[in-house]
């Protein structure tokens, strides 16, 4: 295949579904079959320390266990949440607060690629991506049109898709071995590319048309030449006759965004909530359900953080303890820690009002808040925070809990893997285990495969 055809055949994929060359086969859920579970995976750079997680309202027995990290399972609803988490109080009886997984078997330091959402060593080469990134298992499980949306805040310089700000480009998910998923650096990008089917703009209606066309064209000119790609192109055509069957349902959710999240030029906290709108849109019309967003990156420039307005915020360099402003390094990571608590809480909120069945979509959603690299600034991977905000009918004993599990090294002890493994398992995929495993519990004796039973019971 000559790099015309290529370079065609990709530009025609890419301009057709924004998103990936090859998505896979689409299945819609049979009529009259419960609402699909929906999945939330947020994700930020620069670590999430461990010790900003614990209820300040601990007892001294209990303050004595964290201490020595040893196991814990306390009921949320007895204790107070860390100051960074308030705007998720009204969720309190939603919450798990869940530390002590490790991820030693992941990429870790700086910058870490699909390693958190994969539990494998992952890098900048296709070639490191060795299975579909836990997402993407789960959005198998849950059909939609669009399989899966990605989003981020894609850092200025390190990590994906550096110097990339407002278009498409490789995004922190992958749909299998060697295949990258791409992500929307841009809300107005993601509204005109998600809901393009719907919408009342010539332009975008005529540049849709032009798509589908080049698609036919490809199909018929690759159809016995290059199957693989012939394929690739029916099963896009195919997504595409799904949404547009789907367009009555779509259209009242399309959303109506405020100007400051069309523009190139936005703070941060504004494209964070830009792309929250274009989440929640998605999920709610039925176009996905589940989504990926990085909500910043090491490698990203904050801006618009309350109580530092007018400051460009270097996370690497807040890392090494630089503080900008009037706020330490230690107020700042509390600023962008509260600052996604914000997003989160509007997340649960809004779906909480959108009723589905005898309840809302809420009750059927799962919202995972970790760090992409670990425990800090340079993480070794000996603990992956989350912060999980999950309803009524989820599948797993977590909800209104403060859990830590063993120590490293400590029997009991549990991995990133278990933790997707349990996630998996709950769902529907009865996988022995997903990801690798740590070389380094080895010698500790720790039985390192399967689920975390006392979450299935």
């Amino acid at each position: 295949m000559n790099t015309t055809r290529r370079d065609f055949m990709a530009t025609a994929a890419l301009n057709a579904t924004g998103l990936a060359l090859a998505p896979r086969a689409l299945r819609a859920a049979s009529a009259g079959s419960k609402p699909p579970m929906r999945f939330i995976f947020l994700h930020k750079g620069n670590g999430l320390f461990p010790s900003v997680m614990v209820p300040p309202s601990l007892s001294k027995d209990e303050a004595a266990t964290e201490a020595k990290k040893g196991a814990l399972n306390l009921d949320l609803a007895k204790h107070e949440l860390p100051a960074w988490m308030k705007p998720l109080a009204r969720h309190q009886a939603d919450l798990t607060i869940l530390q002590g997984l490790s991820g030693k078997m992941c990429t870790t330091g700086h910058h870490t690629w699909c390693s958190s959402l994969g539990v494998f060593k992952a890098n900048e080469r296709v070639s490191s991506i060795k299975w579909a990134t836990v997402d993407f298992e789960l959005a198998k499980l849950f059909p939609s049109p669009m399989e899966h949306i990605e989003l981020a805040c894609f850092p200025l310089g390190g990590g994906n898709a550096r110097g990339t700000l407002n278009g498409i480009a490789t995004g922190f998910s992958a749909r299998g071995p060697q295949q990258p998923n791409y992500a929307f650096g841009s809300p107005r990008i993601a509204v005109q590319e998600l809901f393009k089917s719907v919408s009342k703009d010539k332009g975008v209606q005529v540049r849709s048309q032009l798509g589908r066309e080049a698609l036919e064209f490809a199909a018929r000119r690759e159809a016995g030449k290059v199957p693989s790609y012939a394929r690739s192109l029916e099963a896009i055509r195919e997504r595409d006759r799904k949404v547009d069957a789907m367009a009555d349902a779509i259209r009242p959710h399309v959303p109506k965004l405020d100007a400051k999240y069309l523009a190139d030029d936005m703070t941060t906290c504004d494209r964070q909530r830009g792309h929250v709108e274009v989440l929640l849109a998605a999920l709610l019309s039925g176009l996905t359900n589940v989504v990926a967003f990085t909500v910043d990156e090491l490698g990203h420039e904050y801006t618009g953080l309350p109580g530092l307005e007018t400051e460009k915020v270097n996370l690497h360099d807040v890392g090494h303890g630089k503080g900008f402003g009037k706020l330490t390094a230690d107020e700042v990571r509390f600023a962008v820690r509260r600052q996604h608590m914000t997003l989160m809480d509007t997340i649960a909120a809004r779906l909480k009002k959108a009723p589905e069945g005898d309840g809302s979509v809420f009750d059927n959603t799962t919202i995972c808040y970790f760090p992409d690299n670990g425990e800090t600034h340079h993480s070794h991977g000996t603990e992956f925070p989350f912060v999980v905000v999950s309803g009524k009918n989820t599948k797993l004993n977590v909800r209104g809990k403060y859990i830590r599990l063993p120590n490293y090294g400590d029997a009991g002890h549990k991995t990133l893997g278990n933790w997707y493994t349990t996630l998996l398992n709950a769902y529907g995929n009865p996988i022995k285990h997903y990801g690798d495993p740590d070389p380094g519990l080895s010698r500790f004796g720790i039985d390192q495969t399967g689920a975390i039973k006392q979450f299935l019971g």
